[in-house]
């Protein structure tokens, strides 16, 4: 029964075909390639890399046109250019922010980047997780269908023999009436199956994209390397977003302190006047001031110190609920791997044993056939519990291994 776990490690993903069945592995490719989130955060990461382009450039220039000490007033009121002061004016201003401004710019555009290629991370992550976790919930749901047909084949082959015995006066009447009591509760447990393999089906195609969606291969090795888990912790997407949440916070930071340092803006224009006098050229250049910093600049630079205290304490935080996590879902692993154990080795093999010395006992005529019936739905029942428990093993393996595995080796 063990080999019905074995599997190919999961990360060798063949490129999915078109239709078709789908393997694990294939599901789980289909995933990445189908899911809508996974291209809007792709679409994320091309405008973070875009806009940084610009992050540390000049502003654009200004032109400046205007008409000049044009009298309204006066005896020269509206004529153009017949005094020495009225001129057109042509000009350019360029702003500069200082060189520590300029670079913050660019480290916060940076962060930008780093938060929208974690955020790519972390939603591919949660498209593969629920692709996987309906992959396995379709396989199982199959499975357990599987075994109330088998259950239904045994009740049949039970049923056949109840004329024979009614009429050798070895059966009372009411015992003709059992198997099709028993096979109207059956079908209504059928039904729930079905339903469940339409659910698990409907989410399998929420995920991959797939109308009709089938599984094919076995579910993948549920064993878990608890110490490698735990090593690749550091790399997982839920701690990058707040690595790169520290460097837009260290950005801002940088920002803040850039704006104790002065601003240029040069400006250079040129005036056209009468022709009887000579035209005008002006250049320019202004200054920020930035005085009184302890009333301005500093508090802003003590808040944005302390947003990114705020950042770094967030991500010890997370990563402590990380590991509690990981500590918690691979103590529930173990429990279920345990509970799989016993029902494979101990209880399927006694309820195996039961059906077929009742079966024995019926055919010998100890029984009657009620309690071989019974006994039949017992041993389903043990067959059904041995798959929820291999279900719960096979979905905490998933669960964790595409929650906690490191990205790089």
């Amino acid at each position: 029964m063990r080999r019905f776990f074995a599997f190919s490690t999961i990360m060798s993903l063949a490129s999915p075909a078109v239709a078709g069945p789908l393997t694990f592995a294939q599901a789980l490719a289909r995933a990445d390639q189908d899911a809508p989130s996974i291209a809007a955060r792709t679409a994320q990461i091309d405008a973070a890399r875009s806009s940084a382009i610009a992050a540390d450039r000049l502003p654009d220039p200004k032109l400046e046109v205007k008409l000049q000490d044009f009298p309204f007033t006066g005896p020269d009121a509206g004529k153009f250019n017949s005094d020495n002061f009225t001129m057109g004016v042509v000009g350019l201003t360029q702003e500069v922010p200082n060189i520590a401004k300029r670079h913050a710019r660019a480290a916060r555009a940076t962060a930008d980047i780093g938060i929208a290629d974690a955020e790519a991370a972390a939603e591919r992550r949660r498209v593969r997780i629920n692709a996987g976790m309906a992959w396995i919930d379709l396989y199982f749901a199959e499975q357990r269908l599987a075994i109330l047909d088998r259950l239904d084949r045994r009740l049949n082959d039970l049923a056949t023999t109840a004329p024979a015995r009614l009429a050798s006066g070895s059966a009372r009447p009411g015992e003709a009436i059992e198997p099709q009591r028993l096979k109207a509760e059956l079908a209504d447990r059928r039904s729930d199956r079905v339903a469940e393999i339409a659910t698990a089906r409907a989410k399998l195609t929420r995920w991959t994209g797939d109308p009709e969606p089938q599984v094919a291969g076995p579910p993948p090795d549920p064993s878990l390397d608890a110490a490698r888990l735990h090593a690749g912790l550091a790399t997982l997407p839920a701690l990058q977003v707040k690595d790169a949440l520290i460097g837009q916070a260290a950005a801002d930071v940088r920002l803040a302190q850039a704006a104790k340092n002065p601003d240029w803006e040069v400006s250079g224009s040129i005036g056209n006047r009468e022709p009887r006098y000579g035209n005008l050229f002006s250049l320019g250049v202004k200054i920020d001031l930035p005085l009184f910093a302890g009333k301005r600049q500093n508090p802003v630079i003590a808040a944005k110190a302390s947003e990114m205290a705020r950042a770094r304490l967030d991500r010890i935080d997370a990563e402590r609920e990380l590991i509690a996590a990981l500590d918690s879902d691979l103590a529930d692993h173990r429990m279920h791997h345990e509970r799989f154990d016993r029902a494979q080795t101990t209880l399927l093999p006694l309820a195996r044993e039961r059906a077929e010395l009742d079966r024995a006992s019926y055919a010998a005529g100890r029984i009657d056939l009620g309690m071989a019936l019974q006994s039949a739905i017992a041993l389903a029942e043990a067959e059904i519990d041995l798959l929820d428990r291999q279900a719960d093993v096979a979905r905490d393996g998933v669960r964790i291994m595409l929650t906690y595995q490191g990205d790089r080796p």
